[in-house]
């Protein structure tokens, strides 16, 4: 790296059960640079090579943690983009047309996005600095166009994949949920197309009970019942696709829902024009979940809270859980 800014907090549990770091990877959307300007800064601030494989995807290989990807977010151009098309040929001719004037009608709509590999989480700071090299550059975030809907993702290992630990972290998340989400700044176009959506109010008080610990199946049944999308602000897809490819499938044939082993955080915006911005702070508010999620009394206790408060009906209004939080629930408070 040519700079070695200060490494991001570690959460609760920054070790799986091997003994090993644990790891995360980070997508993070943008517009105002074309592919091959992004590809070369990313390529000399990681001192990595980047090589082209199609027309709107760029590899950076090299790093210890495995591949670096610039791509356009846009599953149809991209497979355009992969097409060997010949001179002189009518039809070739035809397809290359069309993939202009697809790529002309999104061009202020469909970012491009920076994908890293799995990185050990001790070096998730490193990613600040390139974030300040694209911004000098020119690189523009959701809120540089009203109808931008660009995202930052966070993409954790789990510490294990114990049925009782990934049910944890989904009740974490669903209690800390009105906490995160104002503090995420989605901008009015993600809220309104959904794209990191909250859970389903009657999924929310089902998590959300104290006596909710399901063994495997049926906590992906429900999960999928619930939440047949990818639009999740906390996708479990990729996770539950890992786990149980036959019951994903078998709901859903979505072919960018990719199987892993980890967590898929989308609630972020990507504000990587505004000086400042960072990953630090939605990281720093996503160790909230994995503090609460590590620690089983208080979670349950949280929980229990919570479904105390959706019971209050208009009573609600007087005390906000979002406030409720922020005076008991937050680590360190």
């Amino acid at each position: 790296m040519t700079s070695c800014p200060p490494p991001l907090a570690l959460p609760a549990r920054s070790h799986t059960d091997a003994g090993t770091l644990r790891r995360v990877g980070v997508e993070l959307e943008m517009s105002g640079l074309d592919i091959d300007r992004l590809a070369a800064i990313c390529s000399r601030y990681l001192h990595l090579p980047s090589q082209t494989t199609s027309r709107y995807e760029r590899i950076l290989p090299g790093d210890p943690a495995g591949d670096w990807r610039v791509e356009l977010d846009f599953t149809l151009l991209r497979d355009l983009g992969r097409e060997q098309r010949a001179e002189n040929d009518l039809g070739d001719e035809l397809r290359n047309s069309m993939e202009e004037l697809l790529k002309w009608a999104t061009n202020d709509v469909v970012p491009l996005e920076l994908i890293s590999p799995p990185l050990p989480m001790d070096r998730l700071g490193e990613i600040e600095g390139l974030i300040d090299l694209l911004r000098i550059a020119g690189a523009q975030g959701t809120s540089s166009s009203v109808i931008s809907a660009f995202g930052m993702q966070f993409n954790p290992d789990l510490p294990d994949l114990r049925t009782d630990t990934i049910t944890a972290y989904l009740k974490a998340f669903t209690c800390l949920y009105d906490w995160l989400a104002p503090r995420a700044r989605l901008s009015l176009t993600r809220r309104l197309t959904a794209f990191a959506g909250p859970y389903p109010p009657p999924y929310v008080r089902q998590l959300i009970d104290p006596q909710y610990w399901p063994d495997q199946t049926p906590l992906i049944a429900d999960y999928l019942l619930a939440n047949p999308t990818r639009n999740r602000a906390l996708d479990m897809l990729p996770l539950f696709k890992h786990l149980s490819a036959d019951q994903v499938l078998a709901t859903t044939t979505d072919p960018l829902i990719k199987a892993r082993p980890a967590l898929h955080y989308r609630l972020p915006d990507s504000l990587i024009d505004q000086p400042g911005w960072g990953l630090g702070g939605a990281w720093n508010d996503w160790l909230q979940v994995e503090a609460l999620a590590a620690d089983r009394p208080r979670l349950d206790a949280c929980c229990s809270a919570y479904e105390h408060h959706l019971e209050q009906g208009l009573g609600r209004l007087l005390d906000s859980w979002k406030a409720q939080v922020e005076r008991q629930w937050l680590s360190g408070t």
